[in-house]
């Protein structure tokens, strides 16, 4: 366990500072991990077309939770694109709340939320605050992320 731990963590330590990553949906993305009591982690928003979700993968300790967001662009059948949103390829953050989310809507950008994470900082060993700015264009299913 305590070897696996350390890859963990050396792996952490090899990613950029500030790299988030938006990409599809894909196993991660499990009912199963959405935390319990679920309207603490889940919100809707447009008219109930649009729906953010913070997951906890649980493994890596340090990098488990995620944000599922489900939005427009429909598809043929009328279901909803699914994205993620995580630091680095498969990873997370070290912890994520939709407790005192910002949102904000400009017609230019889109839908924008602040959402409150926490960072492994390899040079203390502990977690660095931050806030995650993610922005959808509900047009063309656009979403970005940044700190």
């Amino acid at each position: 366990m305590k070897k696996l731990l350390g890859a963990i963590l050396l792996s952490l330590l090899s990613l950029p500072v500030a790299a988030q990553e938006v990409r599809p949906c894909d196993d991660l993305a499990s009912v199963d991990a959405i935390g319990e009591p679920w309207a603490n982690h889940t919100q809707i928003f447009a008219g109930n077309r649009v729906r953010l979700v913070v997951i906890d993968t649980l493994e890596p300790a340090a990098a488990a939770f995620q944000l599922i967001i489900l939005s427009p662009p429909f598809d043929e059948v009328g279901g909803r694109q699914c994205m993620m949103v995580g630091s680095s390829g498969t990873l997370g953050f070290g912890d994520m709340t939709l407790e005192g989310l910002s949102s904000s809507y400009d017609p230019s950008k889109g839908l924008t939320w602040g959402i409150k994470v926490k960072t492994y900082n390899a040079a203390t060993g502990g977690f660095d605050d931050k806030v995650l700015r993610v922005t959808l264009n509900q047009s063309s299913g656009q979403i970005s992320a940044a700190y």
